[in-house]
């Protein structure tokens, strides 16, 4: 019971983060001093939780060798990954912010599985996976489109154009959903390398601040810190932390529960936190009143998820 309230937990504050990030990113000025500044506070809080369970943040030259050289673009994968969720947030809102991406999520992770890349486990497409990935691409639609759907019915209008520009930043996210997936598994197999997820988070964090520094330097995006409509809370700055708490809480139950069974228990949390995120306007974000065919939708779309992990 324990292991499953981490999970939810965890997960829930992943669509919290995104919501601080994007208020981070309207005090100062741009999306990416937003992802620098997390990258830099979860690197350092990683750094510490390392340093508590391994006694020592290096690891043997010898893998920049004996490694291919992807095991390191993870952290570069999750720059474009929370850059990409700072600049859909206010656009989408909270729900399609997490539903999108955790569309491409599944969709890359098939891929991966089915093909084995980046050295993980090689886990054919079955009719029971394919059946899973189907009732996700249903939730999707019935949770974002759905509602316009209905609505058009009963006007007896099915023309006219959804709101412009919309498609493009739901495509948007479902290619950073991708990268996500991509990242989880390099960091998967960096944590096998290193003997410890702990470090492989660290590294991969680490890994992303730098990155981030070189975009910035280049960039040179101006910082204000100002806001005067509503000044600078104080909570704007935990971003980095929830994120890496994140990171180190899959870390965690991953051993403990299995992949599937934590990737199934997080979306719960994360659907939960982003549902609550809309409904409330919760962080000072924009409310979205969440409808009962969204929630059926999330539904749907859970299910499919757990027939993808589980079986």
């Amino acid at each position: 019971m324990l292991m499953i309230l981490i999970g939810v937990l965890i997960g829930i504050g992943l669509p919290m983060q995104t919501s601080i990030n994007s208020r981070l990113k309207l005090s100062v000025g741009s999306p990416f001093l937003a992802s620098l500044t997390s990258f830099t506070l979860g690197t350092i809080f990683l750094a510490l939780i390392t340093m508590i369970l391994d006694h020592s943040l290096t690891f043997s030259k010898t893998i920049f060798t004996t490694q291919p050289a992807w095991i390191w673009i993870g952290g570069f994968l999750g720059v474009i990954y929370l850059t990409s969720n700072i600049l859909l947030f206010p656009k989408l809102g909270s729900v399609q912010t997490v539903i999108f991406p955790i569309m491409g999520q599944i969709i890359m992770g098939l891929v991966i599985d089915s093909f084995g890349l980046f050295e993980s486990l090689h886990k054919p497409l079955s009719l029971t996976r394919f059946v899973g990935a189907l009732l996700v691409v249903a939730g999707v639609i019935c949770t974002v489109a759905m509602d316009n759907i209905i609505h058009r019915v009963h006007h007896q209008t099915l023309s006219g154009p959804n709101k412009s520009g919309l498609m493009i930043w739901r495509v948007a996210g479902i290619i950073a959903g991708m990268l996500g997936a991509s990242q989880t598994a390099i960091n998967g197999h960096l944590g096998v390398v290193l003997h410890s997820s702990v470090k492989a988070a660290f590294i991969s964090f680490f890994v992303g601040t730098i990155t981030l520094i070189v975009i910035v330097l280049i960039t040179h995006p101006a910082l204000k810190l100002t806001n005067p409509k509503s000044g600078n809370p104080w909570w704007m700055w935990l971003g980095g932390l929830i994120g890496a708490l994140f990171v180190f809480g899959n870390a965690y139950l991953v051993p403990i529960i299995g992949t599937g069974l934590a990737v199934v228990i997080i979306l719960v949390g994360q659907m939960t936190g982003s549902l609550l995120v809309d409904q409330f306007g919760l962080l000072q974000s924009k409310k979205n009143p969440v409808s009962l065919v969204q929630i059926i939708g999330i539904l749907i779309m859970i299910a499919g998820v757990a027939m993808i992990r589980l079986f």
